[in-house]
């Protein structure tokens, strides 16, 4: 068994392409019409993909609020300085629960929580 992708419905994919893009900074893999009110696209490079869908007939997606999808990086310093430059708010955090590990939450444009993550060791 393998983990395939995680599903995203978007409000806007033009919107969600750049943020996934710009500030987690996944490539799209795919992107296509899925039908004449549908559009998909998959990023990431890696085994796992992220999966964004857009259906125009859907006037507002409704994502859960205990839902978060966790991105590793390099640097937490770093991030929290790209995403104030980027006019996106810092949701919660930084936390650093033990000595190994460092995050904080944003939110995507569709209202999903985004845990940008720093790893050492």
């Amino acid at each position: 068994m393998g983990f395939c992708w995680s599903t995203v419905m978007v409000n806007n994919m033009e919107e969600s392409l750049k943020f996934y893009e710009d500030i987690v900074g996944l490539t799209i893999d795919r992107r296509f019409k899925a039908g004449p009110k549908m559009e998909i696209a998959f990023l990431g490079d890696g085994e796992t993909k992220l999966e964004l869908v857009h259906n125009s007939d859907l006037n507002e997606v409704t994502l859960g609020k205990d839902i978060s999808l966790g991105f590793q990086f390099n640097s937490v310093d770093e991030m929290m300085t790209l995403v104030k430059e980027k006019g996106i708010e810092i949701q919660s955090g930084p936390f650093q629960p033990n000595p190994n590990i460092k995050y904080f939450f944003i939110l995507d444009p569709n209202g999903l929580k985004i845990q940008i993550v720093e790893k050492s060791s």
